[in-house]
C-alpha cells in the first residue's frame, strides 16, 4: 500500500468538498458540509500550526484524511475519514498503524473517538490493541496505552 500522509494545503479545498459533503462519509460525524464549512474547517484543522488533520493520498489522488492531535496532556487522538471507495480495503487498518508508530515514537497513548453507532471504527479500534473506557459527550472512547 503506498498511502502518501501529508499536510493540507488550499489546493486541497475541492476534493475535501467533495469528501465531507457526501452524507454516506459524514453519517455518523456531522451533516453534511457546506463549500463555506468546509474551506473553515480546511483552515481551522488542516492549515493551523500544528495541523489537526493531515491530507492522504493514494498515487497523487486525494482519498481522504487522518486525524492527528493532541487529545490531553498524555495522548494524541488519531482518526481517518476516507471516500467510501477506499472503505474496506484496509486502508485505516494501514493508517492506524502508520499514526500508532508516530505516537509511539513520542511516547504518548493514543485515542480514538467514535460514534456508538460507527461499528467498524470500533473494530479497527479493537483489532489494533485500543481498549475502550467510556462514552464521553456521546462518543465511544478508546484508548492506547504505550
Amino acid at each position: 500500500m503506498d498511502l502518501i500522509i501529508r499536510k493540507m494545503t488550499e489546493t486541497d479545498l475541492e476534493p475535501l468538498f467533495e469528501l465531507l459533503s457526501d452524507p454516506l462519509v459524514m453519517e455518523y460525524l456531522e451533516p453534511p458540509y457546506t463549500k463555506e464549512e468546509t474551506g473553515h474547517f480546511l483552515r481551522r484543522a488542516g492549515l493551523s500550526n500544528p495541523p489537526l488533520i493531515y491530507a492522504v493520498e493514494n498515487n497523487d489522488c486525494f482519498i481522504g484524511y487522518v486525524i492527528y492531535h493532541d487529545y490531553d496532556e498524555d495522548s494524541v487522538e488519531i482518526g481517518w475519514v476516507l471516500h467510501p471507495e477506499y472503505w474496506g480495503k484496509g486502508y485505516a487498518s494501514y493508517l492506524t498503524e502508520r499514526m500508532i508508530g508516530w505516537a509511539f515514537l513520542s511516547k504518548k497513548q493514543l485515542v480514538i473517538e467514535c460514534s456508538p453507532e460507527q461499528n467498524l471504527s470500533q473494530h479497527l479500534a479493537q483489532k489494533h490493541g485500543f481498549n475502550y473506557i467510556d462514552t464521553i459527550d456521546g462518543l465511544d472512547v478508546f484508548r492506547l496505552k504505550q
